[in-house]
């Protein structure tokens, strides 16, 4: 149980530190066979993963440019738009005030003699202090303003953050297979050095492929998404697209918040008409279709995980890193089933990750 405990308050301290190198494997990983390939034909490893780099580096960073307008935008309108919700929830409360009864007046109890003596002073009671009317609006306008500067003021740390994978990812593609192959062959604590190799390269061609058809899953349901958002004409649908695919990456709930966003959104856009629900109502559609009939064809029942330990993993996962930890949950957990199906060892933990 110590043990245990010096690991998760590890992992806790060191999320600034693990959280880029759990992304930058993940990458690593990815492009590791595309630099491989690169080699067989005598080009040097180091231009083949600058290649790489640039070739992703490039589309995020057009699509991030394409995105800053609209998200600050919102971003700028948050404290209006909860004004506005707030104006809503008043004049709602201010008429069911109004239609409330007139409570009858209290009946005057009779005094007995000794309460002739008392003190007028002590009997007067103090007038209940009046409840402000916009005191609901002005704290929700001040949580909308602290949200804003304080993911202004986690801005630096996040691009911080992504550099230090993109030089991670860069290492890793460079240097990464000669270090492995020096403890494959010269540390003693490896005896069967050809099944090590071929169990590495099967574990890294399974997670490869993991990670590349999620991600191919969670692409094209973004550009569904604003493609249909596109044609009905509902503002911003690049960045709608772009935030659920993201989102996609969460199981069940990353559905649920984007729901819940979009219909915010139809609010914002349309007013409390029924056209508001339309963006919601659509995604869900989408993501029905996608999570019950595209995404279980595609990976297969070997890749599937228990909803109950992805709900209990996410949970852990969100208490230790935060909103990055979320979306680095399942990957990870998916990557820890797969490395301990292939190494043979704890078979009860294989079996209770991917029950049904």
């Amino acid at each position: 149980m110590l043990v245990i405990l010096a690991v998760i308050y590890t992992f806790y301290l060191a999320k600034s530190l693990l959280i880029p190198l759990f992304f930058s494997a993940f990458i690593a990983l990815l492009l590791s066979p595309l630099v491989s390939i690169a080699r067989k034909f005598y080009v040097p490893r180091t231009i083949s993963a600058a290649a790489l780099m640039a070739l992703l580096v490039a589309p995020f960073t057009f699509l991030g440019l394409e995105l800053a307008e609209p998200a600050e935008r919102w971003m700028e309108s948050l404290p209006k738009i909860a004004a506005e919700i707030t104006e809503e929830i008043d004049e709602f409360s201010h008429h069911l005030d109004t239609e409330k009864p007139v409570a009858e007046a209290p009946v005057e109890e009779d005094k007995s003699f000794f309460d002739w003596f008392g003190d007028d002073d002590e009997k007067q009671q103090e007038p209940e202090p009046k409840q402000d009317s916009n005191s609901v609006t002005e704290k929700i306008k001040q949580s909308g303003i602290e949200m804003g500067l304080t993911l202004f003021g986690n801005a630096p740390l996040l691009l911080a953050q992504l550099l230090a994978c993109i030089v991670f990812i860069f290492f890793l593609l460079v240097y990464g297979p000669g270090l492995f192959n020096v403890f494959i062959k010269n540390f003693p604590v490896v005896t069967n050095k050809r099944r090590a190799l071929i169990l590495v390269h099967h574990i890294q061609k399974e997670l490869s492929g993991y990670i590349v058809t999620i991600s191919m899953i969670n692409a094209c349901l973004g550009l569904a998404t604003a493609a249909v958002f596109t044609y009905l004409n509902v503002d911003d649908a690049l960045l709608w697209g772009a935030l659920v695919a993201l989102m996609n990456f969460v199981p069940y709930l990353g559905g649920l918040a984007s729901c819940t966003i979009l219909l915010v959104a139809g609010v914002v856009q349309f007013g409390l008409v029924s056209a508001a629900f339309l963006p919601a109502g659509l995604f869900l559609a989408i993501n029905v279709i996608e999570s019950q009939l595209v995404t279980p064809a595609v990976l297969g029942r070997s890749m599937q995980l228990n909803p109950l330990m992805i709900i209990l993993w996410l949970s852990i996962a969100g208490w230790l890193w935060g909103v990055v930890g979320v979306l680095l949950a399942v990957p990870i957990l998916m990557s820890f089933k797969i490395i301990l199906e292939n190494l043979g060892v704890l078979p009860h933990w294989v079996k209770l990750i991917a029950s049904k």
